[in-house]
């Protein structure tokens, strides 16, 4: 089994974390596990607090990325380089609580290739948070032909036939949700409750999740462009009813006063509609420039191991 920890500015935690995985790990009878915390460029301390856990457990494999890559790339470099049958993504904040492993390997030894694990309540998130990402699981359902597992996060496991489908994908743009859901698989869901974090603080922003809620959208759904399009169309529908009434009411009953304010409210609204519509063709034709460049989804920095042999899926 391999346990995947992506990691970035994580040093005050990942001592606490570890002790509570190992521990979990350790309860597991019959599987050999190895832990592979990859660090996606991280500046503070988090590199020398993985050295030092790494001496002293031999089942460590620590990977650095040769700069910020972002989660989604940090997390395919996990895949890559993990060789476990089953594998466990779980981040390194103690939000999502290692002791539920077991329960999620039972499930695995059960014969489902997906487990998701999906939060009943979300301890030390602001309410805002909480919201946004509720209605942010419904909107990408309500848009995407693939269903999404409402409110499941990176927190799963993964067999290995899956996780092998999850690697076939050469898109650079990952929306790693939505990939879960693509591969299809026997899944299930086992609910938690979502704990507040151990220590730092999120490296998320809300600038960041905006734009990740964006690439989950555009990656599953051309719905936006088929909205842009209704609202063109509809607009114009609209204009040219708009321009019967008024030539109708000139030629029967005279215009002598000019709506100059209509005419401006009228200009604003379609000029706005074109840009939003010039804006979400833009989105799309901006994924598309970074898949056709081809460049790889990450860099390897180093990859160290105390294993004598090269895992299979190292690239």
């Amino acid at each position: 089994m391999s346990v995947i920890v992506p990691v970035y500015n994580e040093a005050e935690g990942l001592d606490a974390f570890h002790f509570r995985l190992r521990q979990a790990l350790d309860l597991i009878s019959g599987i050999d596990s190895e832990i592979v915390y990859i660090d996606d460029g991280s500046t503070d301390q988090s590199r020398a607090v993985l050295q030092c856990i790494q001496s002293r457990d031999p089942s460590v494999v620590i990977v650095q990325l040769s700069r910020n890559f972002g989660k989604e790339s940090a997390l395919s470099a996990g895949f890559d380089v993990a060789t476990g049958d089953a594998l466990i993504v779980i981040d390194a904040d103690l939000q999502d609580p290692p002791e539920l492993i077991g329960s999620m390997v039972q499930e695995w030894r059960n014969g489902f290739d997906v487990v998701n694990m999906r939060r009943k309540s979300r301890e030390g998130e602001s309410a805002f948070k909480k919201l946004t990402a509720h209605l942010f699981y419904r909107a990408i359902n309500r848009l995407s032909d693939v269903p999404i597992p409402r409110d499941v996060g990176d927190f799963r496991l993964l067999s290995r036939r899956a996780a092998d489908a999850l690697r076939s994908m050469p898109e650079r743009c990952r929306f790693m949700k939505g990939l879960y859901a693509w591969i299809g698989f026997k899944q299930i869901a086992l609910d938690y409750h979502r704990e507040a974090r151990h220590a730092g603080t999120t490296k998320w922003k809300y600038w960041g999740l905006w734009n990740y809620a964006l690439d989950g959208i555009t990656s599953f759904s051309t719905g936006p462009l088929k909205v842009a399009m209704y609202a063109g169309l509809i607009s114009a529908v609209t204009a040219f009813f708009s321009g019967i009434y008024f030539l109708a009411k000139a030629v029967l009953f005279g215009d002598p006063v000019p709506g100059f304010p209509t005419l401006i409210a009228a200009i604003l609204f379609l000029g706005g509609l074109q840009l939003v519509a010039v804006g979400i063709v833009g989105e799309y034709v901006g994924r598309l420039y970074h898949e056709v460049k081809g460049r790889p989804k990450y860099v390897l920095d180093t990859v160290t191991s105390s294993k004598v042999s090269e895992p299979g899926g190292r690239s």
